[in-house]
């Protein structure tokens, strides 16, 4: 399997985390199918983001797309905590409390509109729980920066 660089859709900027896509495999992917980090990166891994408010509940009870935001919040904020944006995720693995297609497709709408460009490798998966009371979405993710 062979990997290209198409400067179109492939980020290389020194210093941050490199985006591939593969002619081997469907176009129609909306990431991209690998990514590497600089030989000298920090790799940060982040514990599963989940939809929690300030006071430990359960944000947005009931609503994928309102969980999968709050997600997405928390993540953002986390990477800064270790010193790094949402630029230098390099993957990311997404939970979704549900065995219907449609609650994911939702859920993957939000977290891709939020990383924009920078389409990271990911894995969308459906489960039958997660930790929390009325926890529908986690988002995981791992980055790299260079110091």
């Amino acid at each position: 399997m062979a990997l290209r660089m198409d400067t179109r859709h492939n980020h290389e900027v020194p210093g941050s985390v490199r985006l591939i896509r593969s002619e081997s495999l469907s176009p129609v992917a909306e990431y991209a199918y690998a990514a590497t980090a600089p030989k000298d990166a920090r790799l940060i891994f982040l514990a599963g983001a989940c939809p929690l408010n300030d006071d430990g509940s359960t944000a947005a009870v009931g609503s994928y797309v309102g969980q999968a935001a709050r997600c997405v919040a928390t993540m953002i904020i986390a990477l800064g905590d270790a010193g790094a944006t949402i630029e230098d995720v390099i993957s990311t693995r997404i939970y979704v409390a549900s065995d219907r297609q449609g609650d994911l497709g939702a859920v993957w709408g939000v977290v891709r509109d939020a990383f924009g460009e920078h389409d990271v490798p990911s894995t969308l998966l459906g489960v039958t729980v997660l930790g929390y009371d009325d926890q529908l979405v986690e988002i995981e993710a791992v980055a790299a920066v260079v110091d």
